[in-house]
């Protein structure tokens, strides 16, 4: 009996929980889309206006001054010369600079004649001796070593002649041309926009001096 009451007593509860979900609570109210006496609020890509889209300027490619002039002034000979010569242009023209380039410059006429060793070196200085040429030396160091030296002459033909003499004494002299590869300097610059620019007024021994026109790049 008991049971039979507490079953009933669950049902009629469920039931009357179910009414007043159904009946007592009120269906909310929708929110109003905009509130009197308060400004409707926009998202900021709708208030602002699209941007068009379109590419960037390139930049523009500097142009050339084509009316700039520049020199290459040299060759100067010694490192000291040049030096000078760029410090009293320096101040006076809008650009400057230096290059350096090897170049191969003759130290003379060199006649020789060649010796298997020193021994042989020797004999030979000993035999030109009895011929009256005394003027010799053996080299003792270098790529040259126990080669005779007989003389190195600026002018070829003076040479060609202390070859000439030699071999009509029976000595197979030979000759060359000695070359040396020596630095030499140059000065770059770009003329200034004052016309009648004297540049050789600034340097020392302008006249040996070449100047020729190059690029201003």
């Amino acid at each position: 009996m008991i049971l039979r009451l507490t079953v009933l007593l669950l049902l009629l509860l469920n039931l009357a929980a179910a009414a007043w979900w159904l009946w007592g609570v009120p269906a909310p109210q929708p929110v109003p889309a905009r509130v009197a006496g308060v400004p409707t609020l926009h998202l900021l890509r709708e208030a602002l206006p699209r941007a068009a889209t379109r590419p960037l300027a390139a930049p523009g490619a500097a142009v050339p001054d084509t009316s700039a002039q520049c020199l290459s002034v040299g060759p100067f000979t010694t490192q000291a010369e040049m030096r000078q010569a760029f410090a009293a242009l320096a101040a006076r023209v809008p650009r400057i600079q230096y290059r350096v380039a090897e170049s191969a410059v003759s130290r003379g006429w060199w006649v020789y004649l060649t010796a298997a060793g020193r021994e042989q070196a020797l004999a030979t200085a000993r035999a030109l001796a009895t011929h009256g040429v005394r003027d010799d030396y053996v080299i003792t160091a270098g790529d040259q070593q126990n080669n005779i030296s007989l003389g190195l002459f600026q002018d070829p033909a003076n040479a060609q002649r202390r070859e000439a003499q030699l071999r009509a004494l029976g000595f197979p002299a030979q000759m060359r041309q000695r070359v040396e590869q020596v630095p030499q300097y140059y000065i770059e610059f770009q003329l200034p926009a004052t016309p009648g620019f004297a540049w050789q007024a600034l340097v020392a021994h302008p006249d040996i001096l070449d100047a020729r026109p190059r690029a201003c790049d």
